[in-house]
């Protein structure tokens, strides 16, 4: 399991238009891939999962990446967070 933590600098926090973004780019590995903040979690594949997160500017997440292309699925879904997150 491979773990990824970051602080959201978008001054929206995680609106519909990224967590939309964010599900497109975790649907493209079979590893699961958890969002969570604040001792609550969500699929990072299911949209109202992140929304119901509620997740605000300046608050830190932590992604949560475990399965087979766990790997290839950190990289990616990282770097998406860094570029528009």
């Amino acid at each position: 399991m491979k773990e990824f933590k970051y602080t959201i600098t978008d001054p929206e926090g995680i609106h519909a238009r990224p967590a939309g973004e964010l599900v497109k780019a975790a649907k493209q590995f079979t590893s699961t891939i958890k969002l969570a903040k604040d001792g609550k979690s969500g699929d990072c594949k299911k949209i109202f999962g992140i929304m119901g997160l509620a997740v605000k500017n300046g608050q830190e997440v932590t992604l949560t990446f475990e399965g087979e292309d766990e790997e290839a699925a950190y990289e990616a879904v990282s770097q998406f967070m860094k570029e528009n997150m």
